[in-house]
């Protein structure tokens, strides 16, 4: 499966490791040092030309992360996530 990211960026669901909200997420020092570690390295991937909201870490060979302008709580609706998860609840019940 396929996530759209935003503009014309598309990347493999199974190559995600992770959705973060960048309003919540960057409070924390580490955080900004990873994004500004990353951006260093020319892993950094803008997919937006407004406000950003959210920011993916891909892999797929090399560590990317994908700047968003769509919400993490709408890219993990999107990328099925909850479904895959309630689906695993109903199978282990």
């Amino acid at each position: 499966m396929y996530l759209h990211l935003g503009q014309s960026s598309v990347i493999r669901t199974k190559d995600i490791l992770g959705l973060f909200d960048l309003d919540t997420t960057t409070i924390s020092k580490h955080t900004r040092d990873y994004l500004g570690a990353a951006e260093k390295r020319g892993r950094v991937v803008n997919v937006t030309q407004e406000l950003p909201k959210s920011f993916i870490v891909t892999t797929g060979g090399t560590t990317t992360v994908y700047i968003s302008q769509i919400s993490a709580q709408t890219l993990k609706k999107r990328s099925g996530y909850i479904d895959d998860i309630r689906n695993l609840k109903t199978e282990r019940e």
